[in-house]
């Protein structure tokens, strides 16, 4: 009898390799790289799911199409209860030298961009040490080049994150407005002492494809934008609509808005118009701006012209 209820009692212990195969699906599904696992035959054991959104005719079940078994990949063989399969890692030709091409691109201009702060501030500490200096003056002055410093390392830092993977743009979808409102309140008093009046408005049912952090950056950097290059007395509008499938964020000023030859590189990391490198932005807002929406999805597009203001269009395609 005792046995008997020692046995009714005991509490059930979980299966490990049920959780270990759930977990391994799981990790092959999330993957942002095209990833697929394929048994001894060639048939598709499992896939991620940008690989089945990327590659036709890819099916679970099925031998793998014949451009997938001919393509470069890395190729990680193993073998599961007697049975031989392998993971695939699919990269199209030129993808390597494309991303060391554009690694040293991007370290080129980190170092460069940081180089300019760095220099300022070594010759504010220069000027403190001379006799009569203003020191607070000058430690201000530092302090503002130390903040711009930080800055940049932030988005830096952010942008890695984005194009590693490690961050989720795209998780459910969200209502926008009460954000947005968050953010124009966030930056009123910045907005204030630039001269430029923030705005919200639009379809108070309207969602975005995004989480709700993601929502934010866009509105940040967008506003921000604005703020910085729009101009005293112009007015800065944050509007969600739908067109037609479409989901659709706009940001637009009636401010100074940009030449005809700036408005193609707005969405270049580190670009900044003459006019722009007077002020005290990274030159990667708006790169955060378009590497998140299409991202998710999305495409982005800018419009204006001198004495024109600027217009910044983010459209998502719902289901």
């Amino acid at each position: 009898m005792k046995r008997l209820l020692g046995r009714r009692h005991a509490p059930e212990v979980p299966d490990d390799s049920d959780r270990e195969a759930r977990r391994a699906r799981a990790l092959v599904e999330e993957s942002r790289e095209l990833v697929l696992v394929l048994d001894d035959e060639d048939r598709v054991v499992a896939a991620s799911r940008r690989a089945r959104e990327s590659v036709e005719g890819l099916q679970e079940g099925a031998r793998a199409p014949d451009a997938v078994l001919s393509a470069p990949a890395v190729v990680v063989p193993y073998e599961v209860d007697g049975h031989r399969e392998r993971l695939l890692y699919l990269r199209r030709r030129g993808d390597m030298a494309a991303y060391e091409e554009l690694r040293a691109g991007f370290t080129a201009a980190v170092s460069h961009e940081l180089r300019t702060p760095l220099a300022r501030l070594l010759a504010l500490l220069e000027t403190a040490l001379l006799p009569h200096a203003d020191t607070g003056a000058v430690i201000e002055q530092a302090q503002a080049e130390v903040g711009q410093i930080g800055e940049l390392i932030d988005d830096i830092l952010f942008l890695s994150e984005l194009e590693s993977g490690r961050e989720l743009v795209g998780l459910g979808s969200t209502p926008p407005l009460p954000l947005l409102r968050e953010v124009a309140e966030e930056l009123a008093e910045s907005a204030a002492r630039a001269g430029v009046t923030l705005r919200v408005e639009g379809d108070e049912n309207a969602e975005l494809p995004l989480r709700p952090r993601m929502i934010r950056v866009i509105a940040e950097n967008l506003l921000e934008n604005a703020i910085r290059y729009a101009g005293p007395g112009a007015t800065a509008r944050l509007t969600v609509e739908r067109a037609g499938n479409d989901v659709v964020l706009t940001a637009s000023d009636d401010g100074v808005g940009v030449t005809e030859e700036d408005l193609p590189r707005l969405f270049e990391r580190f670009y900044r118009s003459d006019r722009a490198r007077a002020s005290r932005g990274t030159g990667l807002g708006l790169a955060i701006v378009k590497h998140v929406v299409t991202s998710a999805g999305g495409t982005v597009e800018a419009e204006g012209a001198r004495g024109k203001g600027l217009t910044v269009r983010c459209a998502f395609t719902t289901p």
